[in-house]
């Protein structure tokens, strides 16, 4: 794809005596205009899927080991402690990447988006390593925040896909995008848990490195998954960022691709601050609707898990760890099938605002049917054997197969939101600052989310509140909620087509 220059803006008349006063436009085309699909950049929107995979598969990999490796590193003579450190290890990536995601999305508007994703790959990948050869809780502490604060580039990678793609191109390009953390979320853990002490399991690895330091070769591997996705951005990743591209500091291949009515103009860097961002209706309504968004998002995923992991009579399902595994496994394929089958199909028929929603409005609808789940195992299970009667087992399967569809329907929102941002920022300029804000409010959310559910779901059994479904109830008027701020973003996003 060539680079653009200042040619390639608006063109100015070129009709000359041989044109025809009149240009002849049939009434099938005054009534029905078409609107050219551009090209999609395959190429780039492949290297930018690699390169946002390193962020789940850096977060996730170290689930399946890191309770063994506190304990091999003897933190503690208490193995009742052993999950306070692992959970302290585990949040310092996400608090770390939230404090630092805003600052990486402002330096992407002043220096470019090629440099900043490429530093931020690079950094992930040295602090995973290094995590592996950690010797102490401090190293693991010191290594875990690092990589979180060079993944906080992951906002800049949006803005990339929404420079490089418009609004005809744009309904193929975010679903593939969307399937990115699904994906890597899965292969994050089968990393961890396949690849952790090697030398207990095949002799070639004994009295090697990987036996010294038992937990370096998941490190490793994802490591060199994250290098693959700097060697791809540094090969074909182009610098997107328009002002960069004249000022000549970039000869990137991606071009300034805009929108037909686009006016291109040669003017400084801009770096708003939060304040002002802010100050815009539909970017503090994004940001307040990515807030809840993500809370409903990783409040589900704690609180299926600590729900099926529950006894029936305490308000659970009481399925052992392989069944959850399957389980979540499943969802991780419906997930995939969503992204790719059906929000492509959405996309071209209804506005982005009104997916967003409808997809919304799925969760409080999840968080009521959980419960539902724990009545059909009390009233077909077999207090003698402990085990459910073939009706109420197919039924009870009936009913997860519909909360994971209705949790799925849900995710479509996150995968709106970045489309969301990228139609209604209030300057081109402020697509970095603007994806780095809505993520930064995604990214508290996340880390606060988790903490509260499983808080508000030991209450709620310990007191048996409400049955022992109070945290229910409770998550579903915090959905609801989300819902009224998913209807702010409607009413601005019209505003916003109103006044350009």
């Amino acid at each position: 794809m060539a680079m653009a220059s200042p040619s390639s803006c608006p063109a100015t008349n070129d009709h000359d005596e041989t044109t025809p006063l009149l240009h002849h436009v049939s009434n099938t085309e005054s009534q029905n205009p078409v609107k050219q699909v551009t090209p999609l950049p395959k190429t780039e929107i492949a290297v930018l899927c690699l390169v946002r995979l390193v962020d789940p598969i850096a977060f996730t990999q170290i689930f399946p080991y890191i309770n063994e490796f506190i304990a091999f590193l003897h933190v503690t003579d208490d193995p009742s402690q052993i999950g306070y450190f692992s959970g302290l290890v585990e949040s310092t990536f996400a608090v770390s990447q939230l404090l630092f995601i805003y600052y990486w999305a402002r330096l992407s508007d002043k220096f470019g988006r090629r440099p900043v994703i490429m530093a931020g790959t690079l950094g992930v990948a040295l602090s995973t390593m290094s995590f592996g050869v950690s010797s102490s809780m401090l190293e693991l502490l010191i290594c875990r925040c690092t990589a979180g604060v060079f993944a906080g580039t992951a906002s800049v990678v949006h803005t990339v896909l929404g420079e490089i793609t418009d609004s005809t191109n744009q309904a193929a390009a975010f679903p593939l995008y969307g399937l990115v953390w699904p994906i890597g979320s899965i292969i994050g853990p089968l990393i961890g848990g396949s690849f952790s002490s090697p030398a207990s399991q095949f002799s070639v690895f004994q009295r090697t490195i990987f036996d010294r330091h038992p937990y370096f070769l998941p490190c490793f591997v994802a490591g060199l998954l994250s290098i693959a996705g700097f060697t791809m951005a540094y090969f074909c990743l182009g610098e997107t960022l328009v002002i960069k591209q004249r000022s000549g500091e970039e000869k990137g291949r991606i071009s300034c691709i805009s929108e037909p009515d686009t006016v291109c103009h040669d003017t400084a860097p801009v770096t708003p601050s939060v304040r002002e961002l802010l100050s815009y209706p539909i970017i503090r309504a994004l940001s307040l609707s990515g807030f809840a968004l993500e809370a409903n998002g990783t409040s589900f995923g704690v609180l299926y898990v600590l729900f099926c992991y529950s006894p029936i009579q305490s308000g659970g399902l009481a399925f052992p760890p392989s069944t959850i595994g399957y389980s979540l496994a499943f969802a991780g394929v419906l997930a995939g099938a969503v992204q790719v089958f059906l929000m492509p199909v959405l996309l071209r028929r209804f506005e982005a605002a009104k997916i967003y929603n409808v997809s919304i409005a799925a969760w409080p609808v999840t968080f009521l049917v959980l419960p539902t789940l724990n009545i059909i195992a009390r009233s077909g299970l077999d207090e003698t054997t402990g085990q459910l009667d073939s009706r109420s087992h197919s039924a009870l399967w009936v009913g997860i197969v519909i909360v994971l569809a209705l949790s799925r329907i849900g995710g479509i929102a996150y995968s709106a939101s970045m489309i969301l941002i990228r139609n209604n920022v209030p300057k081109p300029t402020y697509l970095g600052s603007a994806n780095g804000l809505v993520q930064s409010s995604m990214c508290l959310s996340r880390c606060i989310s988790a903490a509260f559910a499983s808080s508000v779901f030991a209450f709620s059994d310990k007191y048996n509140v409400m049955g022992g479904y109070f945290w229910a109830l409770l998550h579903a008027s915090i959905a609801l909620i989300g819902c009224s701020l998913a209807r702010n973003i409607t009413r601005n996003s019209r505003n916003m087509l109103g006044t350009t």
